[in-house]
């Protein structure tokens, strides 16, 4: 569940030359919180609250399969180090089990990062290597502004997981993955990890946009109250828009915007 961050040309997770630090950085579960500021529950319509997750998440049936798209945001320049986390996965809802793939938009050391990743709890995260010249597949150079698309999956030998930068063409595709998951939830998240065994400070990203979300193959038919807010000192630092369709054809609603902050973007067109 914890991994040491290593060298930019490594990963190619780095907008600009700088070393990364010394800390670890891991994901975890989603981390109740009650709602603030009318959040969470409250006249907000959202339906929880959450120190490390906000984005969406259904419920309600067993889930073995998940597929979402986003664009990776531009993180801003910090005085401290900020860390954001964007991804899709099955799991860690409402229990300690997670399956996800996503990437990471950083701040530290004076400069921006970029990542791409997987993570199957309680196993450490693995990056996904940069393309380079001796790495030409199943590799992902990720920058903000690309268009990723994510895919996990079970199947008769075991979990898939396959993630691609639309924008560059790059993809990375695992398989026969063993997971043990009860699969009671989906989910689309921007997440606040955890650095150094703390909870870091959530990345100023900007906003980006999730979409064409589907769980179990179909529409997950999302409303509002299935969105979340994150809470860090008693503030809402991320916080999603309404479903992209009326709740009035709900069964077409497959994705929504999300923005740093406690103001809730637009929702994006179906």
């Amino acid at each position: 569940m914890v991994v040491l961050l290593v060298t930019a040309g490594t990963f190619g997770v780095s907008a600009q030359a700088a070393s990364h630090p010394s800390n670890a950085v891991s994901h975890h579960p989603r981390v109740t919180e009650k709602g603030g500021h009318g959040t969470g529950g409250g006249g907000s319509g959202l339906g929880w609250a959450s120190s490390n997750w906000s984005g969406y998440a259904v419920t309600g049936t067993t889930y073995s399969s998940v597929t979402g798209g986003w664009t990776v945001p531009t993180v801003s320049a910090t005085s401290g180090a900020t860390y954001s986390s964007a991804w899709v996965g099955i799991d860690g809802f409402g229990n300690t089990s997670l399956i996800q793939t996503g990437t990471e938009q950083d701040y530290y050391g004076g400069a921006a990062h970029y990542a791409a990743w997987w993570e199957i709890l309680p196993a450490s995260v693995t990056f996904i290597p940069a393309c380079s010249v001796s790495v030409t597949t199943n590799c992902i150079t990720v920058s903000h502004g690309d268009t990723m698309a994510a895919s996990i999956s079970k199947g008769v030998s075991g979990w898939s997981i396959t993630l691609t930068d639309s924008s560059n063409g790059n993809s990375f595709t695992t398989t026969g993955l063993a997971y043990a998951g009860p699969g009671t939830s989906a989910e689309w998240i921007v997440e606040a990890p955890t650095v150094g065994g703390r909870l870091a400070t959530l990345a100023r990203y900007g906003s980006t946009v999730f979409d064409h979300g589907t769980a179990n193959g179909a529409s997950p038919a999302l409303v509002k109250a299935d969105g979340g807010v994150m809470i860090q000192r008693h503030g809402s630092v991320s916080t999603p828009s309404s479903p992209d369709s009326p709740e009035s054809d709900a069964s077409a609603s497959d994705g929504f915007a999300i923005a740093y902050g406690s103001s809730a973007p637009a929702a994006p067109s179906s």
